[in-house]
């Protein structure tokens, strides 16, 4: 026993000296940085990013010191993750000096590029430091200091000047359903005096919450009126109950948040929405998140029947039933996914999107009563959109075009914590499908707002983390995204206190272990890439911006009814994202709202399913002299699995392929015949079978090629850059200003952002 006792004090011993020596170091480190800041200051160089860099490791070592003096509390919060569970007691343990010894790295490189600065060995473009309350929303970019600038906060941090200053200002203000305290619309005095109170503050948005109601109104509008609360929306949107309640809620609070800066980032009009309605008789239990309706949702979906259908034979048809009328018709809800594909299913599918929208629609108009400048958003996960599932009830064209703003809570996985391999992991350094593919749509249908993500998941979820997470992945993720239009951030999470304490809402939270709050160079890497940005931000913009002349046809026809629609769609604008193309999608309603011109040609793969309606805005556009590439399994039946007239060419082009190769290629010869390709062309060359560096190019105000890399390949990739056929170059490093290879290695999760011109 005394050896035993020998020995762990030995381990304390040696873990309080190695401690020491990594803070020590680190804050030696640190006033040698200050001095290194002082004397670039003295020659104009920017240090925007030494001084977040500072400030960041001041932040990260008091942190470690909190988890030096609790590594129980740690513990037990590792044993919450599967892939940590058998090591929560040393990653526990080893927490506080991993993080010191990330602190040292990350001040290590801050001096190593500063003092090449000095040496005038690389080069900076100044960044603006961004004062959050001058900023301002213009169309689809905010602006400060009239340029373009992109931000980033995060969930929870607390509002100190230490966490505030170099890692995001956001403000923001939360209603909820229970501030209507009375029947009479007599609303919660603190929350109004907190409102009363509050300044104009910084830029931020409105949350409006609806997980809880009143208690008078269980009483007013029965005790079936608080459902799904499980979920974000833990009550019947469908009961006119929710109606009085909400139209008591904003028309007390929207007049007092109108034009304060708090509010210019919208009102978010939901957390995470979705309304899963189906059951699996197989697996004798509900899937996840899943529920039934109301009588009130049932007696609106009989209404919407007769709306679509016009006569209750026409239904009878149809669904092979014998009703006697609308409102004889019977429906089991939560509906079995064995229906998936028949007309019941797309039926009910269908009518649950339009239901949800339509009382998204409501709470909109709602506030615009009120405040006629105010936009709203919702916190859409757009996986509810890139993924197979239909009959969650969320439209996302729909509720995109209605919104203000392009809200949403985009992710990326990286590594899983727990379950079977997935297919992009065998291919890809992290899953880009929802952030791509969804960013791509959402601008699509509204290419003239901002892209707000409300909750960003690319550092972590639950089920997606890494301790010793590649700095570099927050850069190439966060570049990325930025490409694909997001505006602005609030990042998942900040789950500790100004002390360095875990906060009260993370306490029990599966998703803290192994987080960013436990990564001083992620999340200082991820300040570090906003500033590169917004030092660039003209040339993101005018990407983000950038004509996108092939469109991906979408069909909410063939994706409520197909098994698995969205994977299909996948394949085709994965065998198109690699090519230096700008890409977007067409629907129905983009045909119809939006100039035609706009795109050069359509491709429609894998599509059998789609409504008169869809088919009519493909012919038209071929009628106005469009271009389509049509495989031959595509717009055959209409919802209910009814033969279709097939089109026709009118003015226009129809081009027969069927395999996404053959697509791609005739693609790019479409393109190349009306000069629409760049003027760069890249080689690749990597191990895997297929590509990996998603690139794009745009001329910046000197007329010059600005070409954009990131390499979200598992492999390293070899690139042959040439301008106009010509690989006797000049590439120029943005971000180091040095002149680079044009016969660039990229490895995985690595940015490659340069300017390209001709030698002489």
């Amino acid at each position: 026993m005394k050896q035993v006792l020998f020995y762990l004090v030995l381990f304390l011993s040696a873990n309080i000296v190695q401690a020491q020596s990594l803070e020590t170091a680190a804050n030696s480190k640190i006033k040698i940085l200050e001095k290194l800041v002082k004397k670039a200051e003295k020659k104009n160089i920017d240090v925007l990013k030494e001084k977040t860099t500072i400030r960041t490791a001041e932040i990260f070592l008091k942190y470690a010191n909190w988890d030096d003096k609790n590594v129980k509390i740690n513990e037990s919060l590792y044993k919450l993750v599967p892939s940590f569970k058998n090591q929560a007691v040393k990653m526990a343990e080893d927490l506080p000096n991993f993080e010191r010894k990330e602190v040292n790295l990350m001040l290590d490189k801050a001096i190593s590029e500063i003092e090449s600065l000095l040496d005038k060995k690389t080069f900076r473009k100044a960044s603006p430091k961004v004062d959050w309350t001058k900023v301002t929303v213009e169309n689809d970019q905010l602006t400060f200091n009239n340029r373009p600038v992109f931000l980033a906060d995060y969930t929870w941090k607390p509002k100190t000047k230490e966490l505030t200053e170099f890692h995001g200002n956001q403000d923001s203000f939360f209603i909820t359903p229970s501030f209507v305290s009375k029947e009479d619309g007599t609303i919660n005095k603190k929350r109004m005096d907190l409102l009363n109170e509050k300044t104009d503050g910084s830029l931020g948005f409105i949350f409006m919450n609806h997980k809880g109601v009143p208690k008078w109104a269980e009483e007013k509008y029965g005790p079936n009126f608080s459902m799904r609360e499980d979920t974000y929306t833990a009550y019947d949107i469908d009961n006119p109950g929710a109606r009085e309640i909400q139209t008591k809620l904003l028309e007390a609070f929207v007049p007092k948040i109108a034009g304060k800066k708090f509010s210019q980032l919208g009102y978010m009009l939901v957390n995470e929405p979705h309304f899963y309605t189906y059951t699996d008789a197989k697996k004798k239990k509900l899937p996840w998140a899943s529920g039934g309706v109301s009588q009130f949702t049932i007696e609106k979906f009989k209404v919407w029947l007769s709306k679509k259908h016009q006569n209750i034979a026409a239904l009878n048809t149809v669904w092979n039933t014998n009703f006697k009328d609308f409102n004889n018709v019977q429906i089991d809800i939560p509906i079995d996914i064995s229906l998936k594909g028949s007309p019941i299913w797309y039926d009910w599918a269908a009518f649950n999107m339009d239901r949800v929208t339509d009382w998204y629609a409501f709470l909109k108009t709602e506030i615009t009563k009120h405040d006629a400048d105010a936009k709203v958003h919702l916190k859409i996960m757009p996986n509810l959109w890139t993924k197979n599932q239909r009959v969650h009830g969320i439209d996302l064209e729909a509720l995109t075009d209605l919104s203000g703003i392009i809200g949403n809570d985009s992710g990326a996985d990286h590594t899983y914590t727990w379950g079977k391999p997935h297919e992009w992991q065998k291919h890809y350094a992290f899953e880009w499908r929802e952030l791509c593919m969804g960013y791509d749509f959402m601008k699509s249908v509204s290419p003239n707002k901002i892209n707000f993500n409300s909750e960003l998941h690319y550092l972590s979820t639950v089920r997606s983390r890494k301790l010793d997470l590649d700095p570099n992945y927050a850069r190439a993720s966060f570049w990325l995204a930025h490409s694909y239009g997001m505006t602005a951030s609030q990042i998942w999470y900040w789950p500790r206190n100004a002390d360095g304490s875990i906060s009260n809402k993370a306490k029990k939270d599966k998703g803290y272990a192994g987080s960013n709050n436990q990564q001083p160079r992620v999340t200082n890497e991820v300040a570090m890439t906003l500033i590169d940005l917004n030092a660039n931000s003209e040339e993101i913009m005018a990407i983000q911006r950038d004509r996108k002349p092939v469109r991906l046809f979408y069909s909410k026809t063939s994706a409520i009814n197909k098994k698995a629609h969205m994977d299909d769609l996948y394949r085709l604008y994965e065998g198109l994202n690699f090519e230096g193309i700008p890409l977007g999608f067409v629907t129905e309603n983009i045909i119809k709202k939006q100039n035609n011109k706009n795109w050069d040609l359509v491709a429609v793969y894998n599509t059998p399913f789609v409504t008169k309606d869809e088919l009519n805005a493909l012919q038209t556009y071929l009628n106005n002299g469009g271009t389509i590439i049509l495989d031959d399994i595509s717009l055959v039946k209409n919802e209910y699995g009814n033969e279709l007239i097939a089109l026709t060419k009118g003015k226009g082009t129809i081009i027969r392929l069927n395999s996404v190769a053959k697509i791609r290629n005739e693609v790019l010869s479409l393109l190349k015949g009306k000069n629409l390709l760049s003027d760069i062309s890249i080689e690749e060359t990597n191990t895997a079978d297929r590509k990996g560096c998603i690139w794009r190019v745009v001329k910046n105000n000197a007329g010059n090629n600005v070409l954009s890399i990131v390499n979200v390949g598992k492999t390293d990739a070899s690139l042959k850059i040439s301008l106009k056929g010509n690989e006797n170059i000049i590439c120029k490093d943005l971000i180091k200003g040095i002149s680079v290879s044009s016969t660039p290695i990229l490895k995985p999760n690595e940015v490659y952002f340069v300017e390209l011109t001709p030698k002489k």
